[in-house]
């Protein structure tokens, strides 16, 4: 079934779980191009062999076809924790759009999708998952569970945030990070979607709370949820335009052309900042361009599980 036909159809997210997986199969199928041919087919069935480790379940023919070394995993098997935290605040749900196809997403619809994707390897893999959403709020919270119901539910919720669309949504990331971070006790792997734009601008508690995330020994990945055409390049064509601040409703008249030049200077010193705090803090960050496929948030899951198991 074509991807964008069935977003089409259902104007939204009605079958979330069946778009995550043919994103997952397209990946999969791409995976002989990448550094972990000979993984793909197999990865939901083997864990990679680390030195120490008893060679009694050392799978030899995949060892013969592949020349890595996969150890064969077992049912009852769980090897990781993972929480996926989502900003849910009002700019996240830019560009606004009257229906979805997978190749015109803004941020949420690009954010849910990739999480999606993301719980569906996950459950292949036996894994546990979570999730938070926050706006002005703490607007859910799921711990780490393996089961079938409960991957429905979180289903439920991304569909849900996706398709209702948030007005004047102003947060403090900060506030709920903390939070968040607090929730996590166990050690896990923690993917969180943000476009990294707050209302208030103290950056300081902004980056404490990063850093909060990063207790108890979690690995934390950020992912940088934007639109490269319009607020990383800002291409937009040269008549008046009015900009509205999505949270504030504050708002200006320009030619777009005349502010192009400093805007796209600053955008990019602040992206420079966060890889540079993020990398301070021992964060990965990831740029996630919407206009983009979701490969590289999935060759991000699987790069960081191996470093983490």
């Amino acid at each position: 079934m074509d991807l964008q036909a069935e977003l089409n159809k259902t104007g939204g997210f009605k079958n979330l779980d069946l778009l995550a997986k043919q994103v997952v199969e397209g990946f999969v199928a791409g995976m002989h191009k990448s550094p972990f041919h000979g993984f793909s087919a197999e990865f939901a069935e083997h864990k990679i062999y680390n030195q120490g480790e008893s060679t009694r379940h050392i799978d030899w023919k995949l060892f013969a076809k592949t020349d890595k070394l996969y150890t064969k995993r077992y049912d009852d098997e769980t090897n990781l924790r993972c929480h996926l935290i989502i900003d849910n605040s009002s700019s996240m749900h830019y560009p606004d759009l009257k229906a979805f196809s997978i190749s015109n997403l803004n941020k949420i619809a690009f954010s849910a999708l990739a999480s999606a994707a993301l719980m569906q390897i996950l459950k292949k893999q036996r894994d546990a998952v979570g999730m938070s959403i926050y706006s002005d709020a703490y607007d859910y919270y799921a711990p780490e569970k393996g089961s079938e119901r409960h991957h429905q539910m979180l289903l439920s919720q991304l569909s849900a945030m996706a398709s209702t669309k948030v007005e004047n949504k102003q947060t403090e990331t900060y506030t709920y990070l903390h939070q968040i971070a607090e929730k996590i006790h166990k050690r896990s792997l923690i993917f969180y979607f943000t476009d990294m734009l707050q209302t208030t601008s103290n950056d300081a508690k902004l980056y404490e709370a990063l850093r909060h995330l990063k207790h108890n020994k979690h690995e934390v990945v950020l992912f940088h949820v934007f639109d490269g055409q319009k607020e990383l390049k800002f291409d937009f064509d040269n008549r008046p335009r009015r900009f509205i601040d999505v949270e504030t409703n504050e708002f200006i008249n320009v030619y777009p052309d005349t502010i192009k030049e400093g805007y796209e200077t600053a955008v990019k010193d602040y992206f420079k900042t966060i890889r540079l705090k993020c990398s301070q803090y021992q964060i990965k960050y990831v740029e996630a361009d919407i206009n983009k496929s979701f490969d590289r948030i999935l060759t991000t899951y699987l790069v960081e599980r191996q470093k983490f198991i």
